[in-house]
């Protein structure tokens, strides 16, 4: 049993600047089936809309940072990913500061249910999208991360894990899935390649700041299918856990790649596992 695939457009986000419609096309053209947006590089809902429609994609999510929210108003930036197509809305990461157990983590617990409840009545759901920081923070004896599945109630929030940092927090990625069975409609697919400790400018991925001396490291995001993960693992669980779609993230591109070639590299290995 295989699941449709989206592509996370932030993979793409320079191609997106500069052609947006074009790199759309070529996602379609790739085999995608949809896409996850993280922005609309200035353009408009309603036509973005248009060029989905015309292309064949599914809009299924968009990445929404609080800040969104709070500069734009919770209604109006629902309705413009509505007026595209999305189901889901996806706080995508957390400022220092809202972090668990950070001085405005409650603020900000209390501002995700008021997302996720005007979501709701507007017919979408809510995600957070985990980095690995919420794995490194115990609220209430627990990680961050179930701290903030357990606060938020399931109809008002719901998970979309990311495989890559689920793993660079500690825990196996394909086991972490079925902990939230019911409760990921969505899962990332996300494959990297380290030896050693995560090297620290990978931090500033996620907003920490670290000028610690390096330890001898590597690490690359990989295409799916192409590093450490376990992906056949990754997916069985996906459907197990009743997932509706599965996205294909890569940060950054491979060394010696750009991150068309490596799009295309993780929907090849999908669609050869017949996906």
């Amino acid at each position: 049993m295989a699941l449709p695939v989206a592509i996370q457009l932030y993979s793409l986000r320079d191609q997106l600047e500069k052609d947006f419609r074009g790199t759309l096309e070529a996602v379609k053209k790739m085999g995608y089936d949809g896409v996850e947006f993280a922005g609309l590089c200035g353009n408009k809902p309603e036509d973005v809309k248009k060029m989905l429609d015309e292309i064949g994609l599914v809009a299924i999510s968009s990445h929404v940072t609080i800040g969104e929210y709070v500069n734009e108003g919770i209604d109006e930036v629902l309705e413009k990913y509505k007026t595209i197509g999305c189901k889901y809305v996806a706080v995508p990461y957390l400022d220092d500061e809202c972090r668990p157990g950070a001085a405005r983590y409650a603020e900000t617990l209390d501002m995700m249910r008021k997302i996720g409840e005007a979501a709701a009545e507007k017919g979408m759901t809510q995600l957070y999208h985990n980095h690995d920081f919420e794995f490194k923070t115990k609220v209430n004896g627990k990680y961050g991360l179930e701290d903030i599945y357990d606060t938020i109630p399931a109809e008002y929030l719901k998970s979309e894990l990311d495989t890559c940092w689920v793993n660079i927090g500690g825990e196996v990625p394909a086991e972490y899935i079925l902990k939230y069975t019911g409760r990921a409609p969505i899962v990332h697919l996300k494959d990297f390649y380290m030896t050693g400790s995560l090297p620290k400018h990978l931090y500033a991925l996620i907003g920490i700041e670290d000028n610690a001396e390096e330890e001898e490291s590597t690490f690359e995001f990989r295409p799916v299918g192409h590093g450490m993960q376990d992906m056949p693992a990754i997916l069985a669980s996906s459907v197990k856990a009743g997932a509706e779609w599965v996205v294909v993230e890569q940060d950054d591109p491979t060394p010696g790649s750009d991150p068309i070639e490596c799009a295309t590299k993780s929907i090849t290995y999908l669609k050869n596992l017949e996906w």
